[in-house]
Parts: structure tokens; sequence; C-alpha cells
């Protein structure tokens, strides 16, 4: 079992930056692809970022790409989300995970662990 705990949330104004961390309880969980959804109110979950086990590989929703920057310290069990040039339409729970494979995964149907979620708030 792993446990993913996620902090660095908070409420931040258009413009601002936010970085987020998960923590794994883990160290076998920084060999396997890690993500970063989202969910706001009467919408469905949705991939925000992702990145491989190695760190190689990453991928962004189109709406985040070249505002956000996903990274990993596998040495900390620590995978990141710096956030820049928030939006408010950026407002959801955002949820860390692990999934069970190395590769590159954007389907979070192949996520197995999950963090409890961490709120971000972008006023306007």
């Amino acid at each position: 079992q792993v446990q993913l705990v996620e902090s660095g949330g908070g409420l931040v104004q258009d413009g601002g930056s936010l970085r987020l961390s998960c923590v794994a309880s883990r160290r076998t969980a920084t060999s396997v692809a890690m993500g970063w959804f989202r969910q706001a109110p009467g919408k469905e979950r949705e991939i925000v970022a992702a990145i491989s086990g190695s760190g190689g590989i990453t991928h962004y929703e189109d709406s985040v790409k070249g505002r956000f920057a996903i990274s990993r310290d596998n040495a900390k069990s620590t995978v990141y989300l710096q956030m820049n040039r928030l939006k408010p339409e950026d407002t959801a729970v955002y949820y860390c995970a692990a999934s069970r494979f190395s590769g590159l995964q954007i389907s979070p149907r192949v996520y197995d662990y999950w963090g409890q979620g961490t709120q971000v708030t972008v006023s306007s």
C-alpha cells in the first residue's frame, strides 16, 4: 500500500503561483508514473500533468502547457507541481496519484493510489 500526502494548496490571486508537493510513503512509489489530477465542482476529474518513473517524460493538459511544470525528486519520494500564471479556471481540488506502471500514464484508470487532495482557489 502506498500513501500519498499532498500539500501546498491555498488561495492565490489571478496570475499568482503555487507549488504543490506530494510525498509518497514508500520508496518503491518513486519508480512508477505519477500524476496530478484536478476536479472542479460539477466537473469530472481530469489529468493536469503526468511524469514517468524516471522523470524523463512528461505530459500536460493543453490548458496548463507553458504555465505548469511537473517534476520529481526520487531521493525524497516527492513529486511537485509548479503552477505559474494561475487563472480562476484553475480552481479545483488537486490530487496526486501513483500508477502501477513505470512508463508515462495519462488515464486515471491505471492510477492505483490517490492522495486526499488539496484545494487550490484562484481569485479574480
